[in-house]
């Protein structure tokens, strides 16, 4: 890429779009943002340069924007402050890739097509990672898109960490265990090298903690294990979904209970996890201000959660030599990274209190010096990785 050539990474949930711009062969951050409230409430468009300072704000209170005219006007946005830049593509985070795609692709018709066959594996992210993209189609069909997966960091792991113990006629169907969260794992495998140079062979378990969360074993920089498998619901406890369920649990709400399959579907998505623990909120920096007991009953079994998963995955690991946090509550809860290395001691975790409360940006060791294990922050750079991935696609060696 030139110096004067831009990616545009997007991001999209079913309510917002967040989005960056990166330019130049270093993939410089020129501005960042999010366009919040879709479809319904007062839309808003906020956008800020790398420093942070604010570079654009508005609001539309009589008509919300959708998916369409939100990417119309971050274009227009775009065009206006690119300071003599040119757009030369656009990065697209989608959640499932299925067994088609192990990495990244350029999207068109077909493409776009086939991904819409998934969106019952994530129902409620897949349909809104596709509308921008043809969105951004009709409004420049000659831009090139490329879409990255979550999944695709995970595909090279060991066939037994991928089957279930299904009838291979189901199997064949595509009916096995993805893992998610891969782009951000993607990022702490390139980076804890930097680092310390020690781990780019060590054995590393990654923590992606925030409204959705998950963790993954990482051996020498390659995934051999995860905690989400088929859909993004399993695994641990998130803001609004379940985790790990005995399948025979969802047969009992159906037969027993009389409960339709959208409202099994409804519940275990987005009325679980540390919402329907604690019957408060999803967010936990609301829940770790609350004296509700309901609230500390909600943390406590994300953390003994996270514990049992680390366990497996050091096991599948065949021992630790790093621990990782990332992901919005990974990197702001102290009182959690606590927690959980304080459950982790028997693997010879030894946190540095010191440093795991400091505040700070950036990957930062936060374990003691005696640590058997190092224990990091790595804040998620999931947008870098896409930026990366879409410019290494568009110039291949």
């Amino acid at each position: 890429m030139q110096s004067n050539e831009s990616i545009v990474v997007i991001n999209a949930g079913s309510s917002s779009i967040k989005f960056s711009l990166y330019s130049g062969a270093a993939l410089e951050l020129t501005f960042r943002g999010k366009i919040e409230n879709l479809y319904s409430g007062v839309t808003h468009f906020a956008a800020e340069d790398a420093q942070e300072n604010s570079i654009g704000e508005r609001r539309w209170p009589d008509a919300p924007l959708d998916h369409a005219a939100a990417m119309a006007y971050l274009l227009e946005f775009a065009d206006s402050h690119l300071d003599g830049h040119t757009v030369v593509a656009v990065g697209h985070r989608i959640v499932h890739g299925g067994v088609h795609y192990s990495g990244p692709q350029r999207l068109d018709d077909s493409v776009l097509s086939k991904l819409e066959q998934l969106i019952p594996l994530a129902p409620l992210h897949l349909p809104h990672n596709l509308a921008p993209v043809r969105a951004m189609m009709a409004l420049t069909p000659d831009l090139p898109q490329v879409g990255c997966f979550d999944t695709a960091f995970h595909v090279g792991q060991p066939a037994e960490a991928q089957s279930f113990a299904l009838p291979e006629r189901i199997t064949a169907q595509g009916v096995r265990r993805y893992g998610f969260h891969g782009l951000s794992y993607e990022y702490i495998a390139a980076s804890l090298p930097q680092a310390d140079p020690a781990l780019a062979q060590a054995r590393v378990v990654a923590a992606h903690l925030g409204n959705g969360a998950s963790m993954c074993a990482i051996d020498a920089g390659r995934s051999v294990a995860s905690t989400m498998g088929f859909t993004a619901v399993d695994g641990l406890p998130m803001g609004t979904r379940c985790g790990a369920l005995d399948p025979g649990v969802v047969l009992y709400l159906i037969d027993e209970l009389g409960m339709s399959v959208s409202a099994v579907q409804k519940m275990l998505y987005q009325e679980s996890g540390l919402l329907g623990v604690s019957g408060i909120a999803s967010d936990m920096r609301t829940l770790e201000q609350s004296s509700e007991p309901r609230a500390r009953a909600a943390i406590d079994l994300m953390v003994y959660r996270i514990g049992r998963e680390l366990g497996s995955l050091a096991a599948a690991l065949g021992g630790l030599d790093a621990l990782v946090f990332s992901g919005g509550i990974g990197e702001n809860s102290a009182s959690l990274r606590a927690a959980v290395c304080a459950d982790a001691a028997w693997l010879g975790v030894q946190l540095d209190g010191a440093a795991n409360a400091a505040s700070g940006h950036g990957i930062r060791r936060i374990s003691s010096a005696a640590s058997r294990v190092a224990v990091w922050v790595v804040p998620a750079n999931e947008e870098l990785m896409i930026a990366q991935h879409t410019k290494d696609l568009l110039e291949p060696a």
